[in-house]
């Protein structure tokens, strides 16, 4: 985004194009966009918002921030100040979800006890509406640093060893049985 807006490129003028997470395989986009080489500055305010909307599932994400550091670049300094502005409102909706995504997985998540070659893991399924996994991991790092713990999701999998915090691909909700039968899928998976 800094290179587009320093180079001029009007919002109208890029189509942002996003693959699933899952998707490994996926071939990247051939795009580039030269090191940026003037000033380049945004509210703080601003680049907070951009981190939130950034998890959020709506594909229109990058091209609606894009459009708010457009307008921020180009003088706008106070657009997160207008309410009532389409595009902010957009945003600040997206945001919202992504917080309520949010706490739902810190408030709700719950490990199961498995055994693991004689040792406890903590196993744990949550199906976020958004791509939060990766930027609440840390929160249950921080919470549960002393358990081994995988918390499984659609699109992304978090397992912390107690020494150190990985990430591997989705599973499907129906390959995650309840209860007991949980152990026998770990041990699987």
């Amino acid at each position: 985004a800094r290179g587009l807006a320093v180079e001029g490129t009007a919002p109208d003028q890029v189509a942002w194009s996003v693959s699933e997470p899952s998707d490994l395989f996926a071939a990247p986009e051939a795009t580039s966009v030269g090191a940026p080489g003037g000033a380049f500055t945004l509210p703080r305010a601003l680049v907070e918002l951009a981190q939130t909307v950034i998890q959020a599932r709506d594909p229109e994400r990058f091209a609606l921030l894009y459009g708010l550091i457009w307008r921020a670049h180009g003088g706008d300094r106070q657009i997160l100040e207008q309410a009532t502005d389409t595009l902010v409102h957009r945003v600040n909706r997206l945001a919202q979800a992504v917080r309520r995504d949010t706490h739902k997985m810190r408030a709700f998540v719950r490990f199961r006890e498995v055994t693991e070659d004689g040792a406890l893991r903590y196993v744990a399924w949550f199906e976020p509406d958004n791509y939060i996994v990766e930027a609440n991991a840390e929160f249950f790092v921080r919470r549960f640093a002393t358990m081994t713990w995988s918390i499984l999701t659609p699109y992304r999998s978090a397992h912390w060893t107690g020494a150190g915090l990985t990430f591997g691909p989705g599973a499907q909700r129906s390959a995650v049985p309840d209860d007991d039968r949980l152990a026998e899928y770990w041990r699987a998976y």
